[in-house]
């Protein structure tokens, strides 16, 4: 039986038998939570419902730890545990399992699975933002300076207009106007075809 991980799950096996369950669980989550974690998010497309769901797997997988009977590996088993607090989710948001140990039992264990998750969806963030970041330079220049101008910027149409000089300061109120709504279509088309490519390279659902 192939149980991956061989180092991790040795050590973690070695803490299990001589009976430090908390050393076990800290140890998995080190290893394996942030993973699970971007598992989730990536099962849910939801970064809050991943967070919730990711809590819950953790309390599910502390209750189930003294009778783990090691027919798999402890990071097959996790997902497996994060799989299934995800389906609950799906079946019924909001609803969540009755706690059966004390979890002052586990505060370190929740400690480090707190820190974990935070640690990982900054990282998760920096990554999407990065990739957006990516997409918007393969846009044109002018298009790029669009979306900088209101998106980073939060500058109004009109100003907008003006950089873009589609229109002039002490040009007529009514061209002002039709200047401001070219322009607002023309981010809107721009904004369109970013979120087409997000879809594309796996950033959004469709």
């Amino acid at each position: 039986m192939d149980y991956g991980c061989g180092d991790t799950e040795a050590r973690l096996r070695a803490a299990f038998e001589r009976g430090d369950l908390q050393a076990t669980a800290t140890l998995t989550l080190e290893s394996y939570g942030p993973e699970i974690m971007r598992f989730l998010v990536e099962r849910l497309r939801d970064e809050p419902t991943a967070s919730d769901v990711f809590s819950q797997f953790v309390e599910d997988f502390w209750k189930g730890l003294p009778k783990f009977a090691w027919r798999a590996s402890l990071r097959s088993w996790a997902y497996t545990l994060a799989r299934h607090a995800a389906n609950r989710h799906a079946r019924g948001p909001g609803r969540r399992q009755q706690r059966m140990l004390p979890m002052s039992e586990a505060r370190g264990v929740l400690e480090v699975a707190e820190r974990l998750r935070s640690e990982t969806m900054l990282h998760l963030r920096s990554v999407t933002k990065q990739r957006v970041r990516t997409l918007r330079e393969a846009l044109p220049s002018d298009d790029q300076l669009l979306l900088t101008l209101r998106i980073d910027k939060q500058m109004s149409w009109s100003e907008i207009a003006h950089v873009l000089q589609e229109s002039s300061p002490e040009g007529a109120t009514a061209a002002q106007a039709a200047a401001s709504a070219r322009v607002r279509q023309r981010f809107a088309a721009v904004k369109a075809r970013l979120r087409r490519l997000a879809v594309r390279n796996g950033l959004l659902d469709d």
